[in-house]
């Protein structure tokens, strides 16, 4: 439940009131058989993204990436590169940030590119691609 909370405030632009409601999960966050391993720490990713704490995000996506084995073939697992970039990119690491998109775009470079999430990915590496690291 607190997952679902978190979600339900990320939708009402209510990202602290989020990283709140996941306070009761971190006991459960590498997940019990019947439930979404890493969702949790996903989740609490992106309220961090959206209050601009991209540090904290980082440290969460870092989390499924450093799991793989525990999510296996969810979406997350993919999803988590994508959104340590945008994490590391926030932080001004545009070279890790790269690093990480490219890794996302090597997941999925099999996908059917009209998903929105890629187009979108592509466009926000292409941004980055444009920034000189130094």
């Amino acid at each position: 439940m607190p997952t679902l909370h978190a979600e339900i405030a990320l939708a009402q632009n209510n990202p602290f009131k989020a990283i709140e409601s996941l306070q009761a999960a971190i006991p459960y966050e590498f997940g019990w058989p019947w439930a979404f391993p890493l969702y949790p720490p996903y989740v609490r990713g992106k309220a961090y993204l959206a209050a601009h704490r991209g540090s904290e995000a980082a440290t969460e996506f870092a989390k499924i990436i450093d799991h793989r084995q525990i999510v296996v073939n969810q979406p997350i697992a993919a999803l988590a590169h994508l959104q340590l970039g945008r994490a590391y990119a926030m932080q001004g690491d545009t070279a890790k940030a790269k690093a990480a998109y490219q890794d996302f775009l090597t997941l999925w470079k099999n996908a059917d590119l009209e998903i929105p999430i890629l187009k979108q990915a592509k466009a926000e590496y292409s941004r980055l691609q444009q920034i000189v690291s130094p």
